[in-house]
């Protein structure tokens, strides 16, 4: 059985969890959220023991991997609508600059003009110093607005200038080799 997928899920306090047909619904203190799930996983909820269970119908493999990977995409549903989800990414450069204007997150990278980048509905970014923080419910999301603003200027391999995750250690190369003969 799958390790992830066999493992209840627990619901919070203040979390409501709905099934209607193929659809899971997740409402908490932070949002809604609302899935469609492969009509062969069966999903349960018990309201006694306040968890979800996920189970498969075979030992196929396709059933093995979609088992584990719905488990884990409830998980994140229930976890983003209770507490949330953050990723920071930190500015490295000299005149690297992020700002808020309006709706729309304004970066100063080093080229001849400034980078907008309009920040999506569901998705609330905050400045704080050289520090981006992305934060919502929606784990995919989040990530991906990370992921898209971080390709607006990606770490330099060689001087490490550049927009990275926060924790995120970069491996720098050597540069010319000096008085080689």
């Amino acid at each position: 059985m799958s390790r992830i997928g066999k493992n209840p899920i627990p619901i919070p306090d203040g979390v409501k969890v709905n099934l209607s047909g193929n659809t899971v619904s997740v409402e908490g203190p932070k949002g809604k959220l609302s899935m469609e799930i492969h009509p062969d996983m069966k999903v349960e909820v018990d309201d006694k023991e306040k968890v979800i269970r996920v189970s498969r119908p075979t030992e196929r493999s396709h059933h093995k991997a979609l088992h584990g990977t719905t488990a884990a995409l409830i998980r994140n549903m229930v976890k983003g609508v209770s507490e949330g989800f953050t990723k920071v990414l930190e500015l490295h450069g000299l005149g690297y600059r992020a700002s808020m204007k309006g709706n729309a997150l304004e970066l100063n990278l080093g080229k001849s003009h400034p980078d907008i980048y309009p920040v999506p509905e569901g998705i609330k970014i905050e400045v704080k110093g050289n520090e981006i923080h992305i934060s919502g419910i929606d784990k995919q999301r989040v990530g991906q607005v990370a992921a898209e603003i971080r390709h607006l200027r990606k770490p330099d391999p060689y001087k490490g200038k550049g927009i990275r995750y926060k924790g995120e250690s970069l491996k720098l190369k050597p540069g010319k080799a000096a008085g080689k003969k």
